[in-house]
């Protein structure tokens, strides 16, 4: 160790015409280390028994993770939703009949039930969507009358990719020019069920072919998933009039949707349920898909809560490690102890050089825990094909954490170590 680790114990001061260098009694007072000297008496230790280091460290590494990525995935996913509800709309309202006895009729509204909705004033697109139950649905002429594979059938008309700001994954969306032809659009999870990757021509037809319920329909388009509107995921698709003359559509739409103005949304609401039913709008309900994803976030927040809890934890089980760690220095470098009291270092030297050497081992610990999360966090949000996204308050918060914990587990010990005499530290040499 050099001599400016261990600096003269005493300074002199200068009270009125005294010299300088003069010692009054009284009125001496301990040097300072610089800066410099106490930090590489902190790393000192950590230089020469690195692995100790590391497993001290190791605890303190997993909290801080841990904290960052249950604050970093919720978030990125919280961005995804909010880049796939910008781009889709907050601003749709779905109309449905209420049911009361359970019937297909009693889910069933008006006709015209989106052309009447459409008169709204603020209303810029909408669609009606009539469902087919109990309709047979597969790739052969064979299977059991009353097999759907799992997917249900529906129809709709009007403006589709306006309203639901849908976009197709190949092929065509549903459209007025195919309306009366025996076509169909499966949505995302429907095509997955029936097997129907592409559309290209097999066996001289011009795409893949279904069988709905006696009547052959030709694919031409593929939806992608729709976040807001899952029940369309396994839904097949076909026209409004092929409906009416093949499958025995009635015509009256199950449900209606509508795109409005987002400044004007609320009163739309208010009025739309009187509008496409003017005889009983009591029959009617009116929600918005947007809502029923801000309620499963609120779910997964709660969630995150009880992770963070777990990250807390393990940021207490990684600083009592460092405690432990720091006792033990002490009490393997008690002859140090004695010799720098001996040599005249006062006891908040000895407090700052353990509680350095405490603060330091957290600190490289959360350093490392935030990589770890940082990679985490990035690794998972594109697995889900998310935008990555960091809260800086939660890496500022984790690397705190962090030196919280290494000032803590450091203080007993670092007084414990000041509170030594120089003779007694030597005695046990």
């Amino acid at each position: 160790m050099t001599s400016r680790m261990f600096p003269a114990p005493w300074k002199a001061a200068r009270r009125g015409g005294e010299e300088p260098g003069t010692a009054p009694p009284g009125l001496l007072r301990p040097a300072r280390l610089p800066v410099r000297d106490i930090l590489a008496l902190g790393v000192l230790r950590l230089r020469t028994r690195p692995a100790r280091a590391l497993l001290s460290a190791l605890g303190i590494s997993i909290g801080v993770a841990t904290m960052v990525v249950v604050v970093g995935i919720p978030a990125s996913g919280r961005q995804a939703l909010a880049d796939d509800m910008a781009q889709l709309g907050t601003n749709l309202l779905k109309v449905q009949k209420s049911t009361d006895a359970g019937s297909v009729r009693s889910q069933e509204l008006p006709e015209r039930a989106a052309a009447m909705a459409a008169r709204i004033g603020p209303v810029r697109a909408t669609t009606a969507v009539g469902r087919l139950p109990g309709l047979t649905v597969g790739r052969s002429d064979r299977v059991p009358a009353g097999e759907t594979s799992g997917v249900s059938v529906a129809t709709a008309r009007g403006d589709f990719r306006a309203t639901l700001g849908t976009r197709a994954h190949a092929g065509a969306l549903p459209g007025s020019d195919t309306d009366q032809f025996p076509t169909v659009v499966l949505g995302a999870t429907a095509a997955q069920r029936l097997g129907i990757t592409d559309l290209a021509p097999r066996d001289g037809t011009a795409g893949p072919q279904l069988r709905i319920g006696e009547h052959w329909f030709t694919v031409t388009g593929i939806l992608r998933t729709q976040p807001l509107l899952p029940e369309l995921d396994s839904t097949a698709l076909v026209g409004w009039t092929a409906a009416k003359e093949k499958l025995g559509f009635s015509g009256h739409p199950s449900t209606v949707y509508v795109r409005a103005r987002e400044s004007a949304l609320d009163d739309v609401r208010a009025v739309l349920a009187a509008t496409v039913n003017p005889e009983r709008p009591s029959d009617v309900t009116v929600s918005r898909p947007s809502d029923a994803l801000r309620a499963k976030r609120m779910t997964e927040t709660a969630f995150s809560s009880l992770f963070l809890g777990l990250a807390a934890v393990a940021l207490l089980v990684g600083g009592v490690g460092v405690a432990n760690t720091m006792v033990i220095s002490v009490l393997e470098r008690r002859t140090e102890i004695g010799l720098r009291r001996a040599l005249g270092a006062c006891r908040g030297q000895i407090r700052v050089q353990f509680l350095t050497e405490s603060v330091v081992l957290c600190l490289l610990g959360g350093l490392a825990g935030i990589t770890l999360g940082i990679a985490g966090t990035t690794g998972y949000a594109a697995s889900q094909g998310w935008p990555t996204v960091l809260p800086l308050p939660a890496v500022l918060g984790g690397l705190g954490s962090a030196l919280g914990v290494g000032a803590l587990a450091g203080l007993y010990p670092a007084v414990r170590a000041s509170r030594l005499t120089p003779t007694e530290a030597l005695a046990t040499a």
